[in-house]
């Protein structure tokens, strides 16, 4: 291999971990990723079971790491490196020798290698849903692009993860696609670069070029790209195309190119990679490391799961026989044992109250007779003890784990409990060093406040079940909890979540979809309050029929559970719950499924936020990820439910429109701001998806997002080299003729300081990301998505629009640049799409100094926007816009709109005037002509 492709081999996780490595929110976060005396500690990439054994992919990433650590090291100016690095290897390779995982699993990695990026191709990319200078949620790789060298010069940059490239990416991306892009594209494509000082050239199908034999009737022809030159003397920037020998910065200050329309401008307020690096809380706790030499390579922990190990820790004090606690516990543990907990795993069971007691040893489930024998094991009663010692519960519970190889290690411990212990902190240590992962489920408002630090010490997930008879929060909580392989294919989906109080003699009706990539291991448990179960009528697409009878009832725990055989048939499933009871009670749905065969993901949603806690007025941004395998699923339903301790649960619709919460339009992730506090305590989430089958679905050709440029090739000693075409995945095309549904927690969050009266107006309305501007002659077109009264809820009371001939003006001074006159626009309801055009005489008219690289024949003016409600509150200032108007070089000067109205006008008095005079003169000269003849007549007679 030669040194260019080693280099750009290289550099494909050289910027990857960057985002993550230099994030300002990885300083502290339990197990995960520490900085400490400049190194970072521990980095987890992850390798999906998917992925074959290859003697060759994990060698090939420590290389990569440690020349990346040393790239790193010096691209931060001595800074950063990597230390310590884990690979976790998956279960399905074989043994050798690897060290066991303690709280190390598939869904915390940071980096991620996959057989299939989706919609991305082979193309390394950041999951990125948050704003600038956050850290994206997964790095992901395609073993072919850590193994095949051919590709390194494919893609060439590597700048996978630049938000500057972004766009370019995209530009590139549209040409193939459409043949053509528009002529404004194509002159602004020398400045995309974050870096202006990178050079190349225009090349047609022939060769190269000049510009304007690219442009015919303002479109950029099929066949023209723009192609780099192969060296170049620009040391920046590392994000845009760091595999340039000479590129070895990230832009600052000086050499940003604030010019280019990019999502790294827009997002970041045209501020330079290195000017947000330096905000970050790592660069504000650490200092250049003195002296010359370079720091130790990293070093490599190879680690496996081996058998899986569970233990359900439930609390049995007698705060758990108020509100129907125990009987929901039982329903939702039943249901795990019997369905969501894969086959081959260890599980065992501990109760505890002031004390713990270990109800089942470790048992490992090879059939339905072992799953029923642990459901036999659940604690039928309450007892009369008031006090509950957690640290107790979870004592025994590492007993239980400890039994099978010694050690605790990669156990997973599920902790339920309604109880306050004020001796939690004593067992924090011993839950740290254990090596297993905790899972909390705090049921009530009575359950300990800090009962969420175990799950945030050993990276677990946190759930809240509000006492209120409606809430499946329960079931929800334990449908969520996976076995952390990341074998997507093997773990148990949710369906449907639902449940209602329903009056006697009334029904709960509804259907659910089974989509094709399901059906294997399908159940439908209903559950209830009274002494019998309803009437149950379920109904399958092709008219069969279920009743009560045909369900397994258990009365002790009022649950009747249906498993279908085989693969159930896809298409909509109806089902009606009739309420035989006197007495108005509870009824809930919940629908299980697996995949149908391995050839095709399922969908999958996966809802969170953003973080754990907030303060009023402060908002809390739910995000659920909906995805077919990594092809975002778009034009999708999604309905969060929020539920706080007690007040009804509040339901919001989240968008995937790259505006308000939603950074990136059209990624699969639907965002919103949610600041509908009604009390404070802990919140429930739970999110819900529908998607038509009427309406396409997943597998974009490309989206928006942070991922890797493909290079078609270079300019080398002045010679087009092009690269290997680059292998596409295309999109699935398989029919998606039922659509589908799919339910999901959130897990939970925690709001302080809510005031108990009227709430003040404290939000204003949330801040424009998608503000773009067309000009046509002397007009200019905005576009943009209204935001609300309250971020993005509501109706705004009005816009203020301001727009400079200097970007750093407006940038710097919004308040003194040209206003705008909008008296005639009023705000759209909130998601509204808005258009305001408008002639922006001032900026057209008389000598401007000209920006770099731009010609006498162009004018450019900046347009940004602020959102103003009822209360004179003002949103943030949206992103910049820029409109340019373009005269073709070499051709006649096109006359504005105003002018040939005028010449025409002139022209018609002209010809109006001249045969007004023609009638004139031509009257005249008769009028002579007759006095003449009559004279000589006259004279005649005489």
């Amino acid at each position: 291999m030669t040194h260019g492709d080693k280099a750009g081999t290289v550099c494909c996780l050289k910027i990857a971990t960057l985002l993550v490595a230099l994030s300002p929110e990885l300083l502290f976060l339990g197990a995960g990723v520490q900085l400490r005396d400049n190194g970072y500690d521990g980095l987890l990439i992850a390798i999906n079971p998917q992925v074959s054994e290859d003697q060759n992919l994990i060698p090939n990433i420590k290389e990569m790491v440690t020349e990346a650590s040393f790239y790193l090291f010096n691209a931060t100016k001595r800074r950063v490196f990597f230390r310590n690095i884990k690979i976790l290897i998956p279960a399905t390779w074989k043994a050798n020798n690897y060290s066991k995982v303690k709280q190390e699993s598939y869904e915390k990695a940071n980096v991620i290698v996959t057989a299939s990026s989706g919609a991305h191709g082979g193309d390394p990319y950041t999951l990125q849903y948050r704003g600038c200078g956050k850290e994206g949620k997964h790095i992901y790789f395609t073993p072919d692009f850590l193994l095949n060298d051919d590709l390194t010069a494919g893609y060439g940059s590597r700048a996978s993860y630049s938000l500057c490239n972004s766009l370019l990416y995209e530009l590139v991306k549209k040409k193939h696609k459409n043949t053509s892009i528009s002529k404004i594209d194509l002159i602004f494509l020398s400045i995309f670069r974050c870096s202006s000082d990178i050079t190349g050239i225009f090349v047609c199908e022939k060769g190269p070029c000049p510009q304007e034999n690219c442009i015919t009737s303002e479109l950029f022809q099929g066949g023209c790209m723009f192609l780099y030159n192969s060296t170049q003397n620009a040391a920046a920037s590392i994000m845009f195309m760091q595999s340039l020998s000479s590129v070895v910065e990230f832009c600052n200050a000086s050499t940003h190119n604030q010019e280019a329309p990019n999502r790294q401008n827009q997002m970041c307020s045209l501020r330079s990679t290195w000017d947000v690096i330096s905000d970050s809380t790592d660069f504000h706790h650490s200092s250049p490391m003195n002296g010359t030499e370079l720091p130790p390579p990293p070093t490599f922990s190879l680690v496996q799961a081996g058998d899986k190990v569970v233990c359900l820790v439930l609390d049995v004090s007698s705060k758990m026989a108020e509100a129907d606690r125990l009987l929901r516990l039982q329903q939702a543990a039943e249901l795990y044992l019997m369905q969501i907990v894969e086959s081959h795993t260890f599980v065992g069971i501990v109760g505890f109250n002031s004390k713990g007691e270990i109800r089942a040893q470790l048992h490992q489930i090879n059939s339905d007779d072992d799953r029923k024998l642990l459901v036999s094991h659940l604690p039928a009663t309450a007892s009369a003890d008031p006090e509950t010692s957690i640290c107790s519960g979870l004592k025994r519970g590492f007993e239980v784990a400890e039994k099978l190889n010694g050690k605790a290690y990669g156990s997973v411990l599920i902790l339920v409990t309604s109880g306050h212990d004020e001796h939690i902190s004593n067992c924090l240590l011993t839950v740290l060093s254990s090596g297993s992962t905790i899972h909390t489920i705090a049921l009530g408002a009575s359950a300990d406040k800090n009962l969420e630090e175990l799950s945030h010490l050993t990276g677990g997930l946190k759930f809240f079940v509000p006492d209120k008879s409606t809430s499946n929060s329960m079931i929800d909580a334990f449908s969520r909890i996976s076995s952390g392989t990341g074998d997507i294919f093997q773990q148990c989906i949710q369906l449907e979540s639902v449940g209602e109080n329903v009056k006697p003699h009334h029904q709960l009706k509804s259907t659910v979809t089974v989509d094709n990539s399901m059906g294997n291991d399908t159940t439908f448990l209903v559950t209830w309050q009274a002494s019998g179960p309803p009437d149950i009528e379920l109904f399958e697409p092709n008219g069969r029929k279920y009743y009560t009878h045909n369900f397994t009832i258990n009365q002790a725990l009022k649950t009747a559970r249906l498993w279908i055989p085989g693969t159930a048939q896809p298409g909509p499933w109806t089902y009606a719950l009739n309420n035989t009871h006197h007495s108005l009670q509870s009824l809930k749905v919940t629908v299980t499924s697996r995949a149908s065969h391995s050839a095709e993901p399922p969908a999958t949603v996966e809802a969170f936020v953003e973080k754990d806690s907030t303060s009023f007025p402060h908002p809390v941004m739910i995000y659920a990820n909906v995805r077919k395998g990594f092809y975002p699923i778009l034009n999708a339903t999604v309905t969060a439910t929020i539920e706080p301790e007690t007040e009804e649960p509040v339901t919001l619709k989240l968008l995937d429109d790259g505006a308000g919460a939603d950074v990136i339009k059209n990624d699969g992730i639907y965002s919103r701001y949610f600041f509908s506090f009604a009390v404070n305590g802990r919140y429930s989430l739970k999110v819900h998806v529908n998607h038509s089958p009427s309406i396409s679905a997943p597998g974009l050709h490309s989206f928006p997002g942070s991922h890797a440029m493909y290079v078609p090739g270079y300019i080398t000693n002045g010679n087009i080299q092009m690269n290997v075409p680059r292998k596409s995945l295309g999109r699935s095309e398989e029919e998606q003729k039922w659509g589908f549904s799919r339910t999901s927690s959130g897990g939970s969050f925690s709001v302080l300081g809510v005031p108990t009266g009227p709430h003040p107006d404290a939000l204003p309305p949330c801040r424009i990301l998608d503000l773009e501007a067309v000009q046509l002659e002397e007009e200019v077109t905005l576009s943009w998505t209204a935001p609300g009264e309250d971020f993005d809820r509501g109706q705004a009371n009005s816009y203020e629009i301001r727009m400079s001939k200097s970007l750093q003006n407006i940038q710097d001074d919004f308040n003194n640049a040209i206003l705008v006159n909008t008296s005639k626009l009023n705000p759209q309801p909130a998601g509204t799409k808005e258009i305001f055009t408008f002639s922006p005489k001032l900026f057209t008219n008389g000598p401007e100094h000209q920006p770099d690289g731009e010609t006498q024949e162009s004018h450019r003016i900046y347009v940004a926007i602020r959102t103003i409600d009822k209360n004179s509150l003002k949103s943030a200032v949206s992103n910049i816009a820029q409109a340019s108007l373009f005269i073709l070089p070499n051709s006649a000067p096109v006359l504005a709109r105003d002018d040939l109205i005028l010449k025409g006008v002139l022209i018609a008095m002209g010809l109006i005037g001249i045969i007004c005079l023609t009638i004139v003169v031509t009257h005249c000269i008769l009028n002579k002509k007759r006095r003449a003849d009559r004279k000589e007549n006259g004279i005649e007679l005489l």
